[in-house]
């Protein structure tokens, strides 16, 4: 057999000039989608920069933030089995995004994909669903900088908020790079703070507290631990863990602005297990170990009790709490750029597949979808205006309307994704998918059983004893969805059906890997032991 020979992009041999698609046709290039409209984005995102913005992504406001309510209303065990159980959803529901958006890597990535292989209306209310999670969520984010910074003084923060709220909109219209390298140096920083916080919580555990006595398990057998208040107590975990964990998904929006997808999507799609094991499930466990559930206002929104903060207390003095709610605070900025890039590139979608007027697909010099961008932004600030309520009171809200707005979206990749491999087979077509998400069909179905019956279940608490109020909280957002689903069916006149198999189009927007690609996949695929080690920490992370 012989050996493979190195890439150019190794060599630094000049790039060969490869016309495939036009989605693939340069940094300027343009790809199409489900409805014709021609996508004007540029593909500036490299290795790297995706890899690190999809940690960032994963470490937000609601796993710095949210843990300390889950503890407090489910207890140790609860926060532990409930993240974990999400996160067997997340991972499904990601190797199912993962084939659909290897083959058809376009900015809508799921919604257009519910378009192609659902139906308008079920496009619709996804884009709606999706874009309002990302405007609520930069909202979220905005108010969980007011919670960090009271920390410190009572000072009214919320002039440094909407300091950021432009700061934000700057980030978001200037060229893509530069909002990949910014979310690539703050996903570092939140890797390795997390990485401190781990080590610091061992440290903790085995003696350096307060008390100077070893915890181990203590408070996993304390008072109504490790379950509190029931299955209550576990169901209202699931909102708090589905919150924290949105935002994995929307990598895959970026599809249209990454080089290499069928590479790099795949690559990212892979190393969520891990992401997901190393900074949810660990995080929950030592939260759990350290710190009591009912330890005093754990479960109000101030950030002096996030359990971060406070396990940076416990073997220190208050400069160590700082040190941690100074990268709290960053993560927050992260998060909210993140929502405003993801929540642009729906409302851009919405522009392209018909829903919105055409004026929302305008791209700048840079090919930013400006209009897109202010629109989002503006909403995001509407949604903020709403603090004069009580910082942690909107917080809540926002965190149980995102939360749900995130299961119901991993519910709709679900129904799609078994209706794209049906469409598939149907047509004689699986053998020709990039990438193969080995669950079919049990993965896709869980995500879709079991997380109608999460979506059902996460708002238990307000039921017993009836809190009309909360069941506002925790189920309006499960309203939205279908109302949108109907008036999109209304406006169509009830003409619009789910796409018969046969009908499906398997074609438009299908990327065909250049000839570099297809280069530098039988290099790495020649590469054992070490040097595929090396080589593949070097694409992930430094190139």
């Amino acid at each position: 057999m012989s050996e493979v020979s190195k890439p150019s992009y190794e060599k630094g041999e000049k790039d060969k000039a490869v016309l495939a698609t036009d989605l693939e046709r340069s940094d300027d290039d343009v790809s199409s989608n489900a409805v014709g409209q021609v996508e004007d984005l540029k593909r500036a995102l490299n290795a790297r920069q995706i890899n690190m913005i999809t940690i960032a992504g994963v470490i937000g406001t609601g796993l710095y933030l949210g843990t300390g309510r889950a503890l407090s209303r489910g207890g140790p065990l609860s926060l532990l089995l409930g993240y974990s159980i999400i996160g067997v959803v997340v991972f499904f529901t990601m190797l199912s995004l993962g084939e659909m958006a290897v083959q058809y890597p376009v900015s809508g990535s799921f919604t257009t994909y519910a378009r192609r292989f659902g139906s308008e209306s079920l496009g619709f209310a996804i884009l709606i669903n999706y874009w309002f999670n990302d405007a609520c969520s930069v909202a979220s984010d905005l108010t969980a900088l007011q919670l960090v910074m009271k920390y410190w003084t009572d000072f009214p923060f919320y002039v440094v908020s909407l300091i950021f709220w432009f700061f934000l909109l700057f980030l978001n219209v200037i060229d893509v790079r530069f909002y990949g390298e910014a979310e690539y140096w703050l996903a570092i920083l939140k890797v390795v703070s997390i990485i401190i916080f781990f080590i610091i919580s061992i440290i903790c555990n085995a003696g350096v507290n307060p008390t100077n006595e070893y915890i181990g398990f203590k408070w996993w057998s304390y008072g109504d631990a490790p379950f509190v208040h029931g299955f209550r107590g576990f169901a209202n975990v699931f909102v708090t863990a589905s919150f924290a964990y949105g935002g994995v998904e929307s990598i895959t929006l970026t599809a249209a602005e990454t080089k290499k997808p069928t590479i790099v999507i795949k690559q990212t799609i892979k190393n969520v297990f891990w992401r997901i094991l190393i900074f949810y499930i660990f995080t929950a466990f030592f939260i759990g170990m350290n710190v009591p559930y009912d330890y005093p206002k754990l479960s109000s929104g101030d950030v002096v009790t996030s359990p971060f903060t406070i396990v940076f207390q416990m073997v220190g003095a208050k400069g160590a709490g700082s040190f941690m709610n100074a990268v709290i605070m960053t993560s927050v900025i992260s998060a909210g750029n993140h929502a405003l890039f993801a929540g642009a590139r729906l409302a851009y979608n919405l522009g392209t597949q018909g829903y919105f007027p055409k004026i929302f697909t305008k791209v700048n010099r840079f090919k930013i979808p400006y209009v897109a961008v202010i629109f989002t932004w503006f909403c995001g600030g509407l949604c903020f205006g709403s603090s004069f309520i009580g910082a942690g009171t909107l917080w809540a809200w926002l965190q149980s309307i995102v939360g749900l707005s995130n299961l119901i979206c991993w519910w709709v990749i679900g129904v799609t994704s078994i209706r794209f491999r049906r469409g598939l087979e149907h047509q004689g077509k699986t053998h020709e998918l990039l990438f193969k998400n080995w669950t079919y069909p049990y993965g896709p179905w869980f995500v879709v059983i079991f997380g109608g019956f999460v979506i059902l279940v996460q708002g238990w608490t307000s039921f017993s004893p009836w809190d009309t109020a909360s069941f506002f909280q925790n189920y309006i957002e499960l309203a939205v969805f279908p109302a949108c689903f109907v008036f999109w069916w209304i406006v169509k006149k009830g003409k619009d059906k789910f796409v018969k198999f046969e009908d499906m189009d398997f074609e438009t927007d299908r990327y065909h890997e250049s000839e570099e690609e297809l280069e530098e996949i039988r290099y790495m695929a020649s590469l054992t032991g070490w040097a595929k080690t090396k080589h593949k920490f070097k694409t992930t992370f430094l190139q």
